[in-house]
C-alpha cells in the first residue's frame, strides 16, 4: 500500500528528515498493519539521526520508538486476538522471548529483540509494520498520552523498583526533572512514597516537577548544586539517583549520593564519558547500576497506572509529520517540559 512517511536517507542535522511517498508490503505472518495515532519524539532519535548512537541503521530509514496504532490489518488473522480497529502500544523493544536474558527475567536486555525506529522502520510514519508479539492494549487515554508512556515511564519504573528497590522514605535525586524521563521518575519515585528532589537547568521548569511530585527543586546553574542538595538532606545525602543527563550532571549527582546510595545510569545525552571517583565509590559503598530501557512488564504496569491516574504523562508539544524536523529542533533546545510528540 502507499503511505507517507519521514524518511532519512542519510545521517545529518534535521534536515535529513523528508516526509515522502512510500510502498509499504501487506503485512506476513506474525506481522500487523498499524495505522500511527501518534508517536513519541526521544532523545535518541536525535543521536540515531546524526550518528552519536553507536547504533547503525539501514537506509533508507524511518524513526519512532514510541508509538500508538490501530491495527488495519493482520497478517495471519486465524486465531489472533487482534482484529481491525482494536487500539495498541508497541513495545519500544519487543524481546524474543526464546534467549537467555528472556528466559530468566531480563527481556530488556535481550541482544536478539526487534526495535522500531533501529532494526525496522519506526512511527515516524501514517502506517507501519510491526510484530504481533509486540503489540499491547491500551486504556481509553489520548494518543498523545499513550504515545509518551512506554519509554519514559516504563524505564523509570525499572530504575526506581528493579535497579534501585526504592522504598517509602528513600531521598530521590533526578536530574532533567522537567523532561521525559525526568518527570516520569519524579511520578514514580513520589507514588512509591519517596522524598523527591528535582534538578533543573531553568527556574522556569520548577513549578510543574513540583506539580509532578517533587518536594524540592534544585538549579543547576552554579557549581554548588551538589551541596545543595545535601543540605535538603540534613547533610546525609540521597539515597537514589535516576541519572540519565550524563556529564558534569554524572559527577556532582555521585557527590550528592548518601553512602550506601544507587546511582541509576538510564541515559547520557550530557556526555557519555563522565570522570567517575572510584575512591568515592569504594569508601562509601555506593552502587553504580545501569539500566538498559525497560521490561514488557514494565510498560503494561505504567499503562495500568496511568489508568487508574496514578501516573501522568505530559506532554509538552505536539507536531504533525510535516514538522519532524522542528520536533527535534524543540527536544534539543531542552526546553520541553515532559514529552514532544508527532500526531499524523
Amino acid at each position: 500500500m502507499r503511505t507517507q512517511a519521514v524518511v532519512m536517507r542519510e545521517l545529518g542535522d534535521e534536515s535529513v528528515l523528508h516526509l515522502e511517498d512510500v510502498e509499504l508490503a501487506a503485512p506476513g505472518p506474525g506481522e500487523v498493519l498499524l495505522r500511527v495515532l501518534a508517536v513519541a519524539v526521544n532523545h535518541l532519535d536525535l543521536e540515531l539521526r546524526d550518528g552519536r548512537s553507536r547504533m547503525p541503521l539501514t537506509f533508507p530509514h524511518v524513526l519512532g520508538r514510541e508509538l500508538v496504532g490501530e491495527v488495519v490489518e493482520v497478517g495471519d488473522p486465524a486465531g489472533s486476538e487482534w482484529s481491525a480497529g482494536d487500539r495498541v502500544v508497541l513495545l519500544p523493544h519487543v524481546p524474543c522471548g526464546r534467549c537467555r536474558h528472556c528466559l530468566t527475567g531480563s527481556a530488556n536486555i535481550c541482544l536478539a529483540g526487534w526495535m522500531p525506529g533501529i532494526h525496522g522502520w519506526g512511527g515516524y510514519a501514517r502506517h507501519v509494520l510491526a510484530p504481533v508479539r509486540g503489540l499491547r492494549h491500551v486504556p481509553d487515554l489520548p494518543v498523545e498520552v499513550l504515545a509518551a508512556l512506554p519509554i519514559s515511564f516504563g524505564t523509570a519504573w525499572r530504575a526506581l523498583h528493579s535497579a534501585a528497590s526504592v522504598v517509602t522514605g528513600d531521598w530521590v535525586l533526578v536530574p532533567g526533572a522537567g523532561g521525559g524521563l525526568g518527570h516520569a521518575s519524579v511520578q514514580v519515585a513520589a507514588l512509591a512514597g519517596a522524598r523527591v528532589i528535582g534538578l533543573v537547568r531553568s527556574a522556569a521548569k520548577a513549578d510543574f516537577v513540583k506539580a509532578c511530585g517533587a518536594e524540592h527543586v534544585v538549579l543547576t546553574d552554579t557549581d554548588g548544586w551538589p551541596d545543595e542538595v545535601r543540605g535538603l538532606t540534613d547533610g546525609r545525602g540521597v539515597d537514589v539517583v535516576v541519572e540519565h543527563v550524563g556529564g558534569d550532571s554524572f559527577e556532582g549527582c555521585l557527590a550528592a549520593l548518601a553512602p550506601r546510595g544507587t546511582l541509576v545510569v538510564a541515559g547520557g545525552h550530557g556526555g557519555e564519558h563522565p570522570r567517575l571517583d572510584v575512591i568515592e565509590v569504594f569508601r562509601n559503598e555506593l552502587r553504580v547500576h545501569g539500566v538498559r530501557s525497560q521490561r514488557p512488564d514494565d510498560v503494561e504496569r505504567v499503562l495500568d497506572l496511568a489508568a487508574a491516574g496514578r501516573l501522568r504523562p505530559q506532554v509538552d508539544q505536539v507536531f504533525s509529520l510535516e514538522q519532524a524536523a522542528d520536533a527535534h529542533r524543540r527536544v534539543a533546545s531542552r526546553q520541553a517540559v515532559g514529552k514532544v510528540v508527532l500526531v499524523p
